[in-house]
Parts: C-alpha cells; structure tokens; sequence
C-alpha cells in the first residue's frame, strides 16, 4: 500500500524531507569550500596579482622602499635629492627662488588662446630674503627639483598640511604630472589667508606622490604624439596654453608658404 501525503506519494514525501534536512550541512560545505578558495586565491591589487616575491602588482602608490629602488635603478630622477626628503609614500620638494608675478598693467584681460608674453614677470628676491606672497595674490613658482619619470610611473603634487593650514595653496589644478615628464614642477601659488606668508627659497612646498601604471603608456610626455607642452621646463614657466587652440588663418598661410 503506497501512503498518500495531501496529494503526495511516500517516497517523493521522504526524498523532499531528506532534501531540506541535509540542506544546512550543503551549505555549510559551500561556504567552507568559498572559505578555502579565498584563503588559497593570490594577493591582488587594482586588479593585477602580486608576485611570489612579495613585490605589489603594477597600479598601486609606491612606498618609500620602492621610490629608493626606482631611484637607485636610475629610473626614477629627483635632483638634487636628501634622504630626508623621502617620506613613508612621497617625496618633499622644495621651493626654488625665482618667481613669476602678474603684470596687471599690460593686458585689459587674460585670453587663453592669445600668446600673452608679457603677461607675467621674473622676479627673484635678495639673497637671504623671502618672497612675500600677499592675500588674494597668485603667482607662479617651482620646485627646486628637477623631476623626471619613467613611461609607467605617474606623479601627483600635493600641498604641505602644515602650510595648507596658513591659507597656502601649492597649485591650483594641475597636480597631475604624466609618465615621461622631466623638469621643473611649475606650482600655483595663491594665499588665501588674510595676512601676507613669506615663503623662503629651499623650504619644503610639496610632496609628490608616484603611482605605477597598469602598462607603460604607448605615448608617454614628451613624445611626438603626445604633443606635450612643458617638457624640459626650467623655473617657473607661464601657460601656453595658446598652443590648444588652432592657429588663425593669417599665421596658418605664413606656415605653409615657408
């Protein structure tokens, strides 16, 4: 005699039982299974795997152990450089003494697709002096460094906490600085303060950060096809940004008539 549950046989009536009682310890099986893929999965980081060595995967900030081995490869060039200046994920620059200041007398406004040349002026203070930086003024400066990066290093600049905490604010936007960049690191200073902050020659301005790319890139700064703009600047160098817009017809036909 087969028995009947609501509709349902005896043994599809057992097998649904046996199936929700052993159902805990299946989980139970998937979760230690996940558990020990997990623990055996390799390190990974932005996506990319570490090696056996320990070393971290491209696409990660560089501590300070890996920006003296980038340097002592030659890879990595930061001059002059005191080993001080290496900080735990960074690197201190310096402020060099000369500065470029807006000449507010030669042009009734700025237009970023003229060439404006005598837009700023070079001005160096006196030996053993400051250059005072008064409130709501903004002028150019640079690093006392001259930087250069590999094709898969890449570098952001920020401020010092401790300046930043007397309304100095080391650059604008352009914290950024490209794979293949070497030179000067041209700073945007401005003084948000409501007090006047002298800013002495050889202080610490900034740290730069490096961060290594997933991939050398194909076209690094300074390559033709980058059509980079401030490769090799020296001290504090003015916006060209004339150079992103296109030449006017006049100056386009004494081009192509040389």
């Amino acid at each position: 005699m087969v028995l009947s549950f609501r509709g349902e046989s005896t043994r599809g009536y057992i097998s649904r039982c046996i199936t929700v009682l052993s159902l805990p310890e299946r989980v139970s099986d998937r979760r230690r299974q996940r558990s020990i893929t997990t623990q055996a999965a390799p390190l990974r980081l932005c996506g990319r795997r570490a090696d056996q060595g320990g070393r971290y995967a491209r696409g990660v900030l560089l501590s300070d152990r890996d920006i003296r081995a980038e340097i002592a490869a030659g890879r990595l060039g930061v001059e002059p450089l005191l080993e001080n200046l290496i900080q735990p994920s960074s690197i201190d620059v310096r402020l060099d003494r000369m500065f470029r200041v807006f000449d507010n007398s030669r042009y009734t406004h700025i237009d970023p697709a003229q060439r404006q040349d005598e837009l700023t002026s070079l001005v160096e203070p006196g030996e053993g002096e400051p250059f005072v930086l008064h409130p709501g003024e903004f002028v150019l400066g640079s690093t006392l460094e001259v930087c250069t990066l590999p094709d898969d290093l890449a570098g952001r600049l920020e401020g010092k906490s401790s300046l930043g905490r007397l309304g100095l604010l080391t650059h604008s936007t352009a914290g950024f600085i490209d794979p293949g960049f070497s030179g000067h690191i041209t700073l945007e200073l401005s003084n948000v303060a409501n007090l006047p902050i002298t800013l002495w020659p050889g202080m610490k301005i900034g740290q730069l950060c490096l961060f290594r790319l997933s991939s050398p890139a194909e076209h690094p700064y300074g390559s033709a096809a980058a059509g980079s703009k401030y490769q090799g600047q020296r001290g504090p160098t003015p916006s060209r940004s004339y150079l992103n817009f296109p030449l006017p017809s006049d100056a386009v036909d004494a081009v192509e008539s040389r």
